[in-house]
């Protein structure tokens, strides 16, 4: 080894406060709301070769430097290159949906490359069907805005701006666009100094060697992990979306891990259904499930970071073409964030299964709105990502109110100052967490009040036919659901997942987000933790009686009549949703 475990140490802790000083960097220079408050990019720092060495804790990618490479060879790469693409079936589902830009640049020390820097963000407008460039009623991936296949953006440190130009023209945010652009292009730029910077103090070989042992440690981690977890044979888990949007579905995802007699790993998702009309495909690359899996069995794991070396730790992939995990060009693909939460759950489902339920229980997917509309003499585009309840786990209550990862819900100050609304009411979605000896986090209720003439709304919600499943004992989560003008006599309850509904000045939106799954039979849970859950608004002394068998009076618990209760325990099952089942579908 070239690189001892001291300097190894400072080599990922190095890296990882590179990859962090990007993410600053783009967040306090982009423009865009979803970059700069909803906090949706990503980072990432690659060897020479172009495998993933450090990065976020986000498993949605696949291969970044591939699709580059493809047409670009590493050997005819320079100093001051900058590669850029966003083209979802081009690279093979290493982006997911075109919103998604990436900016990839190769680093080199003394004429020598020494690594990639990534960086990627989400971009809230390329044009297409709608403002947004996401909408339910697409119908082909190319009405989901403007496709760039993998460029050289600039060759020696100079940019070819009539590319970005062009696709600034598609923009109907150019000047937001323009920013976003030159901010994500500063944190690669960055990205480079840094890598640059850690291969002179160390030696380019002694980095080379250092990335070579991340990403074999992090593979060998989790091999030992799932061959702890999954035992020899195949294990099956399926659970399925509620609709594309245009009323067909539900869509059933269903898995399949074998593990072989010699240790080899085996993931297999091609009986899932075909691939969908409207556009909740996900063109899942390869190698997310690893990545999926690697995040779950890293936890806790002190030093250990999510890179190339977990998908390294599933021997074989298997998807079928023209299915909703592998769809076939020209598939629309822009909200393919519902399928891709309830995939990450559905791979939880897996572990539940092979462990018996010591496993986190389903989390809702993240829930998005869109309005759009005229204020006064501009344009607006109001994207408002809100969070919804996380499983929970064997140990702990499930997460509250979670967009995804670690990006975060709007502030309602920042809201009302740029957009022609007025955040009438934000809190917690009591009851929406399923009940259980650990409580599934509770998503949440947002209320807008329209401040402008006229706009349209985009709603993206699921978990409603198929709420998120409890475990070992849990509840399932409760469903999430919009409304206009609740209490009222013009109320209204909006499809799920649709776009095109008109709002006008003095309408007011409701949105209330799904909660997780639980886990552990409800009657486990102390009966002193119901209390505080119901003294702070997480679930009605209603749902105490009804869901945990505690019965609260005048603020207190009743003992006794909460023993008489919970004396008739109701037998469970491995699973929970609507009833206690085996499986869950």
């Amino acid at each position: 080894m070239l690189c001892d475990p001291v300097t190894l140490e400072i080599i990922r802790g190095a890296a990882r406060a590179a990859q962090a000083e990007m993410e600053a960097l783009l967040e306090r220079t982009a423009m865009s709301a979803f970059i700069r408050e909803k906090k949706d990019f990503y980072t990432a720092l690659f060897d020479a070769e172009g495998a993933m060495a450090v990065g976020s804790d986000l498993p949605i990618f696949g291969d970044i430097v591939a699709p580059v490479a493809r047409h670009f060879p590493l050997e005819t790469m320079r100093e001051g290159d900058l590669y850029w693409y966003n083209d979802c079936y081009g690279s093979h589902g290493a982006v997911s949906h075109s919103n998604d830009q990436v900016f990839l640049a190769p680093a080199f020390h003394g004429g020598r490359r020494i690594g990639f820097v990534m960086g990627w963000a989400h971009f809230s407008d390329i044009g297409g069907l709608r403002p947004g460039s996401i909408s339910s009623d697409a119908t082909d991936h190319f009405q989901e805005g403007i496709i760039i296949p993998p460029v050289r953006l600039a060759r020696d440190g100079v940019i070819a701006e009539d590319m970005l130009r062009i696709f600034w023209r598609n923009s109907r945010f150019p000047a937001q666009s323009q920013g976003d652009t030159r901010a994500l292009m500063a944190a690669v730029r960055l990205g480079e100094k840094r890598l640059a910077e850690i291969a002179a103090r160390f030696g380019a070989d002694v980095l080379a060697d250092g990335f070579v042992q991340l990403l074999a440690r992090t593979e060998r981690t989790i091999r030992e992990k799932m061959r702890a977890c999954f035992p020899p044979g195949t294990t099956r888990f399926a659970d399925a979306i509620d609709s594309d949007g245009q009323g067909n579905g539900p869509f059933t995802m269903r898995l399949a891990l074998t593990r072989t007699p010699d240790d080899r790993f085996l993931f297999d998702a091609s009986e899932t259904d075909d691939q969908a009309p409207g556009p909740v495909n996900l063109l899942m690359h390869p190698d997310v499930p690893g990545m999926a899996l690697g995040l779950y069995f890293l936890q806790g794991e002190q030093g250990q970071v999510l890179n190339a070396g977990a998908p390294r730790a599933i021997d074989s992939i298997t998807l079928r073409e023209g299915s909703l995990l592998a769809p076939r060009a020209p598939a629309p693909l822009g909200l393919r964030g519902v399928t891709m939460m309830r995939l990450l759950a559905a791979l939880h489902g897996l572990v539940a299964v092979a462990r018996k339920g010591e496993a986190p229980a389903a989390h809702a997917a993240y829930v998005i709105i869109a309005l759009r509309g005229q204020h006064g003499d501009k344009p607006f585009l109001m994207s408002d990502g809100i969070g919804v309840g996380y499983g929970a786990r064997p140990f702990a209550d499930g997460t509250d109110a979670v967009y995804f990862v670690a990006q975060e819900n709007y502030p309602a100050e920042f809201m009302e100052l740029t957009y022609p609304v007025r955040l009438r009411r934000y809190g917690i979605n009591r009851d929406s967490g399923g009940a259980g000896r650990y409580r599934g986090g509770c998503g949440v209720v947002r209320e807008y009040e329209i401040m402008c003439e006229r706009a349209m709304l985009s709603v993206r919600i699921d978990s409603v036919v198929n709420p998120t499943w409890g475990v070992a004992g849990g509840l399932n989560g409760g469903s999430g659901r919009a409304l206009v003008n609740p209490g009222t006599e013009r109320e209204r309850l909006l499809k799920p997942l649709s776009d095109g509904t008109i709002l006008t000045r003095g309408d007011v939106l409701r949105i209330e987000t799904g909660g997780g799954g639980g886990w552990g039979h409800p009657f486990d849970r102390p009966p002193e933790a119901v209390l505080a859950d119901v003294a702070g608004g997480f679930i009605s002394a209603a749902a105490a009686a009804r869901d945990y068998g505690v019965v609260i009076a005048a603020g207190a618990v009743d003992a006794a009549a909460s023993a008489a209760s919970r004396a008739d325990r109701p037998p469970h099952a491995l699973f929970h949703r609507g009833r206690y089942r085996d499986a869950v579908a």
